[in-house]
């Protein structure tokens, strides 16, 4: 690898984390830099037209938007985690958006502070694990046998469902027999379980109890 890769995060951003497995996953060498997105620097809003994490820093370059970012690794590292065909390539970037759809439904239910907000978007992630559940294969990879980018963009959102030893999981076992096993199988790969930092999940909950979440209290 010519240029130096740096990822800029913070600490518990799931998007950030569909990097650092892409990367990992693909075993090319780089670094993270975290920042309080609350408070950031003043050297972020330069490289950062949205304001947000991830950012890619690729030698004086940088990108954001993590799906864009992980379908740069991916090129420069031989295109394998991506389909061939055009038409396979977008579906497979419209499941990627389902997850970012998916991932803001569980964030939105762990930071609801009232029971409304809290009901509304563990029954809206739910159904779309019940959609997820209809469309999966027999595995063990979202597209069969072949790991996929898909794979490393829904990884985070089976982290995150953990969080407070899995109070906040909306997953059933009974209903969704193809989503428990896939995410035991990705939450198995040490590429997904080297993804967070050490503090991941003390970090995520302390930040909850701080907001308040109706989920710790119900």
């Amino acid at each position: 690898m010519e240029q130096s890769l740096e990822l800029v995060s913070f600490k518990t951003c799931p998007f950030v984390q569909r990097s650092v497995i892409t990367l990992a996953y693909k075993d090319i060498p780089f670094k993270v830099t975290y920042i309080d997105l609350a408070n950031p620097p003043d050297w972020f809003s330069a490289i950062s037209p949205l304001g947000k994490v991830p950012v890619l820093k690729v030698g004086n370059e940088t990108l954001f938007e993590s799906a864009v970012i992980n379908e740069y690794i991916d090129d420069i590292s031989g295109g394998q985690l991506q389909s061939e065909t055009p038409l396979e390539k977008a579906k497979d970037r419209a499941w990627i958006e389902v997850a970012s759809s998916m991932l803001g439904n569980d964030y939105y239910l762990k930071v609801a502070i009232d029971k409304a907000a809290y009901e509304q978007h563990r029954d809206a992630l739910a159904l779309q694990f019940h959609r997820l559940e209809a469309h999966l294969g027999e595995g063990p990879w979202f597209n069969g046998s072949e790991f996929s980018l898909v794979d490393t963009a829904f990884a985070p959102l089976f982290t995150h469902q953990n969080i407070a030893n899995a109070r906040y999981s909306v997953i059933d076992p009974t209903t969704m027999p193809k989503v428990v096993d896939w995410s035991e199988r990705l939450l198995s790969l040490p590429c997904v379980q080297e993804s967070t930092v050490t503090e991941f999940g003390s970090v995520y909950l302390s930040d909850l109890e701080e907001y308040g979440s109706y989920g710790l209290q119900a």
